[in-house]
């Protein structure tokens, strides 16, 4: 990562860290629930960047500092954790949908 002086590592999401990453995105206002994009590279960077034994180097609490850095490091970031956690742009498509489909942001079966 050249633009941040060294190298990182990104792993794939656990099933857990992906539930709550995609919970970071979904925002509630009233009865109104949807995706929010806003430092989704961020966020995504923190549930991926690790040390070289896979621990996670960055929290929720780091998202901020995260999107103030370089965007083309954090897309190529994000462009890795995206493949290596199975989430396609049609993930998050479908994400949006199943809120608007259920505002209420339970599941169908609840």
């Amino acid at each position: 990562m050249p633009e941040w002086g060294g190298t990182v590592f990104v792993k794939g999401m656990t099933g857990t860290e992906r539930d709550a990453f995609e919970a970071s995105i979904v925002e509630t206002r009233g009865k109104s629930t949807s995706v929010n994009m806003r430092n989704i590279r961020a966020k995504l960077s923190a549930y991926s960047i690790c040390d070289a034994d896979g621990k996670l180097l960055f929290t929720e609490k780091d998202v901020k500092v995260l999107g103030e850095k370089s965007a083309a490091a954090l897309q190529r970031v994000f462009n890795v954790a995206s493949e290596l956690s199975g989430i396609s742009e049609k993930d998050i498509e479908e994400l949006a949908d199943d809120l608007d489909k259920n505002p209420s942001g339970g599941s169908a079966s609840d």
